[in-house]
C-alpha cells in the first residue's frame, strides 16, 4: 500500500488539481447536518490551495442513477465548504461540459470550485471513457482523497487515474497508512473484533481475517450462529441457523492456522428487544428457551480485556451486542473503551470501521482514541475481506506508469 504517490511528490502551483473527494454527507432541511467528512476533506484542500493549485472538487451524493435529481445536488455542500474553508467556493452546475470549463477556467491559484454530483451522468458509474475524458479535460493532475469510493471502479476513481498524472490526498494516505500497519505490516500479536448480526454478510471478511490474525473476537449475531453450530441452546436469539456447517468449517481454518478464536462464555440474555428489558446473565450453556442473547457477559469481558492486553495491534468491525438500546450496550462500550485505553497508554495501534462500527464507537465516547477510525464503510470492509480495491490499484498502477 505504500507504492503510490503523494502530494509531496506533485508541484501543483498554477494547476488544475482534480480532487476526487468524499461530499456524500447527511443532509436535513437542505442543509449539511454532520460536516465531518468535508472537515476532513479539508486538510487536502487547504494544502493544495497554499500551493497554489486551483483546486476541482469532484464528488457523488447519494444514487441518482444517471438522472439529474435536484435534492441530490452539492451546492449545499458548497456552503457548508466555504464556512470551514473560510475561503469562497465557485459552485458549477454540473460536473463537465461547457458549465464546468467555465468554472474551472475562472478559477485563480489558490481558489477553489465544486463541480455538480458526478452521478448525475452514468458515465460515472460505468466508468465510461468519454466521460473519463471529458472530466480529465478539466485537470492537469489528479489527487484521490476518498477511500470511501475505493472499492468501486468509477470513472473518478479509476478511469482519472489512467489519464492524469496522480497522488493520494492526504486523507487516502493516511487510511492507507494505517490499514497497512494493521494487517500487512502489524506488530504482533494482532487481534481482530468481528461484530454485527449476520455470518453471511460476513463470510469473506472472517475467511480472510481467521488467516491473518492472532486472536479472532466474534461477538452479536455472529457469535450466536457459532455458539449454535457448536451445540449450544440459543433461545430466541438472532440466528443464521443455515450457516452453522459453515461457522464450523471457519473455526477449523483457524485452527489450522494458528488463530484463536474467542466467543462468548457468558452472556446476557432477555425475553425482549427494547431498553432496560428485564435480563439477567447466564452461561452460554443455560440461555431459556423464551429468551434472546443480546450482549456479552461480565466473565466474557473479563477474558477479552486479558487477552488485548497481551496484544499490539488491533482491528475492529462490528458491535458485540445490541449497542443500541441500554443496557445492552455494555459489552460494546467497556471493550471499546479497554481498547481506547490501551492506544492512549501506547499499548496497541487499534483501527476500526465499516458499518455500525462508527456508530457504536461513537456510542462508548472513544472516536478520538483509536489510533484510526475509518468513515469508509463497503471500502473498509472490502479491504478486511483481503480484497484490492479498484481505486487503489489505480494509484498504485499511477506510480508505475509515472
Amino acid at each position: 500500500m505504500t507504492s503510490y504517490k503523494t502530494l509531496d511528490d506533485l508541484d501543483p502551483a498554477g494547476q488544475r488539481a482534480l480532487v476526487r473527494v468524499d461530499f456524500n454527507v447527511p443532509m436535513k432541511d437542505g442543509r449539511v447536518s454532520d460536516a465531518s467528512r468535508i472537515e476532513r476533506a479539508a486538510v487536502t484542500i487547504r494544502e493544495l490551495r497554499d500551493k497554489g493549485a486551483r483546486v476541482v472538487l469532484l464528488s457523488h451524493f447519494g444514487r441518482p442513477k444517471g438522472q439529474r435529481v435536484a435534492e441530490m445536488s452539492l451546492k449545499p455542500v458548497a456552503a457548508s465548504l466555504e464556512a470551514i474553508l473560510g475561503h469562497p467556493v465557485a459552485f458549477a452546475d454540473d460536473c463537465i461540459g461547457p458549465e464546468a470549463e467555465a468554472t474551472v477556467a475562472a478559477l485563480a491559484n489558490g481558489e477553489v470550485a465544486l463541480l455538480e454530483n458526478l452521478r448525475f451522468h452514468p458515465g460515472e458509474e460505468a466508468n465510461d471513457d468519454a466521460f473519463s475524458d471529458a472530466l480529465a479535460k478539466l485537470g492537469d493532475l489528479f489527487v484521490s482523497d476518498a477511500f470511501s469510493a475505493a472499492h468501486r471502479a468509477h470513472a473518478s476513481v479509476e478511469g482519472l487515474a489512467r489519464r492524469l498524472p496522480t497522488a493520494a490526498g492526504r486523507l487516502m494516505e493516511t487510511e492507507l497508512t494505517h490499514l497497512a500497519q494493521a494487517l500487512e505490516r502489524p506488530e504482533r500479536p494482532l487481534a481482530a473484533v468481528v461484530g454485527g448480526a449476520k455470518v453471511s454478510s460476513k463470510l469473506a471478511l472472517l475467511d480472510n481475517l481467521v488467516q491473518k490474525v492472532d486472536v479472532l473476537i466474534i461477538g452479536g449475531g455472529m457469535a450466536n450462529t457459532f455458539l449454535y453450530a457448536q451445540g449450544y441452546e440459543i433461545g430466541k436469539s438472532l440466528c443464521e441457523k443455515e450457516m452453522a456447517d459453515t461457522a464450523r468449517q471457519i473455526l477449523e481454518t483457524a485452527k489450522a492456522a494458528g488463530c484463536d478464536v474467542l466467543l462468548p462464555s457468558d452472556v446476557v440474555a432477555a425475553e425482549a428487544f427494547s431498553v432496560n428489558a428485564p435480563h439477567r446473565t447466564v452461561a452460554t450453556n443455560e440461555v431459556p428457551a423464551e429468551s434472546m442473547i443480546l450482549d456479552v457477559g461480565l466473565e466474557s469481558l473479563a477474558t477479552l480485556k486479558a487477552r488485548l492486553a497481551d496484544c499490539r495491534t488491533c482491528v475492529w468491525n462490528g458491535p458485540l451486542g445490541a449497542f443500541e438500546i441500554a443496557p445492552f450496550d455494555h459489552g460494546t462500550n467497556v471493550l471499546a473503551k479497554e481498547v481506547a485505553d490501551l492506544t492512549r497508554a501506547g499499548k496497541i495501534l487499534s483501527v476500526a470501521g465499516g458499518g455500525d462500527t462508527v456508530a457504536a464507537l461513537a456510542h462508548a465516547g472513544v472516536v478520538e482514541d483509536f489510533s484510526y477510525v475509518s468513515a469508509a464503510g463497503g471500502a473498509f470492509l472490502e479491504w478486511l475481506e483481503g480484497k484490492t480495491l479498484p481505486g487503489v490499484r489505480a494509484l498504485r498502477d499511477a506510480a508505475v506508469k509515472a
